[in-house]
């Protein structure tokens, strides 16, 4: 049975429903691929696929409308899957548990990917309603983005005829996005080796943080619980004499850590001490995170077979774990609460003989982010280690003279009373792909409300999504 019915936009969240049906997360887009080539020849549709499963769908345009420039709609639709400890759904082969509470849109347990998949039922609700007044409809549906990129690097766009570019991947209502920062992911592995150790293992975990965007959510100083493991762990090495058997944090590169966790082992005679250190931390930490009131850690002793690292690993894993920087270096001189420059560590992970610490570097000037990434580097080669870059991705300038801009800003005010937001935004967008590949874009980004992405507690605003596909609909029946 339907969660969704009765509610409006009815064809735009009739289509969210059924992709929510459809396991979609970065890397496993496949069936959602195809599903939009069978939507497409259902209605024959031009359409073509690539090897990545980016999708493009062209609808011809509407009576009278002829002679007009082509409109290009996009968005991705890889989500971020994270989920909640307690929720046992396997993202990659199940469904969403969507709900509903009041006007707000979520799914239980789990990320909802309206980020971006609500971008897929704007450009399907379009393609399918031949009452509806447009141009050549060009609908782009992009794959990877949240891993960097992938898809709008890959992508040709030589069926593409439109210089009019709508990215529907901004998740505030009343903001026009006109300009992105750019950046690059870096990823930093330590090498390690394992030795003999008598004593009592313990599990300890980090969990309850706020987390959030990398990029747009950074600026709230939330913790990060893959840093908030490393003090931690570093107390517990200088006071209890603790190693580190293995550590883990984090899903993606682009989302602030919510939980981390980590194996040690510590000389039975010290493990009363462990537990103390371990209080005094709690304690510190509680304090500090004023942010992230859920905030909350565990320390239970647990059975494990495997030695731990040696010293000296231990020192070098745990001096690049606290040592590298994280959150805003730079704020943008003249721009209010927009960061220039930024460094997340997104992703920590124990492979056989190293920890990778993944970072996604952002700055809106290229030479900062070039100077972030050679500061990552600098710290890791005297401990043995060495930083790779992978995924860097161009920024999106502002552009003074911007028809679809202020086509946007009219039809808004209209429609609300109010002036729309034109702003920058600190992250990444596809929009920096499509305006390098195609010379004389003029390209925007809108959506809905979408609060809390790439998090359990993510939610659609309903309201939100109705306003905001009225103004998509009025936008593209005006480019007559």
């Amino acid at each position: 049975m339907s969660v969704l019915n009765g509610y409006e936009p009815a064809k735009v969240l009739g289509f969210f429903e059924e992709i929510c049906q459809i396991p979609h997360g970065s890397g496993n887009t496949k069936q959602l691929s195809d599903w939009l080539v069978d939507f497409a020849k259902a209605r024959n549709l031009e359409h073509y696929q690539d090897e990545l499963n980016n999708v493009i769908i062209i609808k011809e345009a509407s009576a009278g409308y002829e002679g007009s420039e082509p409109v290009i709609l996009q968005g991705h639709i890889d989500m971020v899957c994270n989920q909640e400890e307690s929720c046992t759904k396997d993202m990659a082969t199940e469904g969403l548990d969507l709900a509903v509470d009041g006007d707000l849109l979520y799914a239980e347990g789990t990320t909802l990917g309206g980020d971006d998949g609500i971008a897929a039922a704007f450009m399907l609700a379009m393609l399918d309603d031949d009452s509806l007044a447009h141009p050549r409809v060009e609908a782009v549906f992009t794959t990877e983005e949240e891993t960097g990129l992938y898809g709008a690097e890959a992508i040709d766009v030589s069926p593409l005829k439109g210089k009019r570019f709508i990215n529907i991947d901004s998740e505030d209502e009343g903001i026009v996005t006109v300009g992105c920062a750019g950046g690059v992911t870096g990823i930093g592995s330590v090498p390690f080796g394992r030795e003999a150790f008598d004593g009592q293992a313990f599990e300890v975990k980090i969990f309850g943080l706020r987390g959030g965007h990398s990029g747009t959510d950074i600026i709230f100083g939330q913790e990060n619980a893959a840093k908030v493991l490393g003090r931690l762990l570093y107390e517990l090495q200088e006071e209890a004499g603790a190693r580190i058997v293995s550590l883990e944090g984090g899903v993606a590169d682009n989302v602030i850590p919510t939980s981390a966790s980590a194996l040690i082992k510590v000389p039975s005679a010290a493990a009363a001490k462990a537990h103390e250190v371990f209080d005094a931390c709690k304690a510190t930490f509680a304090h500090e995170f004023k942010v992230d009131p859920d905030f909350d850690m565990t320390l239970s002793e647990t059975d494990c077979a495997l030695d731990p690292m040696d010293a000296d690993s231990c020192q070098r894993v745990l001096a690049y774990l606290i040592g590298t920087p994280n959150g805003i270096e730079k704020m943008t001189h003249g721009i209010d609460k927009l960061p220039q420059t930024s460094l997340s560590l997104g992703v920590l992970r124990t492979l056989d003989d190293a920890v990778e610490y993944v970072f996604c570097i952002r700055s809106a000037v290229d030479s900062e982010c070039e100077m972030l990434a050679r500061r990552l580097e600098c710290q890791i080669k005297p401990l043995g280690g060495t930083l790779r870059r992978e995924g860097p991705y161009p920024g999106w300038e502002y552009q003074a003279d911007s028809p679809l801009r202020d086509l946007i800003c009219e039809v808004y005010k209209e429609q609300t009373g109010k002036d729309m937001i034109v702003e920058a935004i600190h992250a990444g967008l596809e929009c920096g792909y499509f305006s390098g590949k195609m010379p004389g874009l003029d390209c925007v980004s809108i959506g809905p409300d979408v609060n809390d992405v790439h998090t359990p507690n993510e939610t659609l605003s309903i309201s939100s999504t109705q306003r905001t596909w009225e103004l998509v609909k009025e936008v593209v029946a005006r480019m007559k």
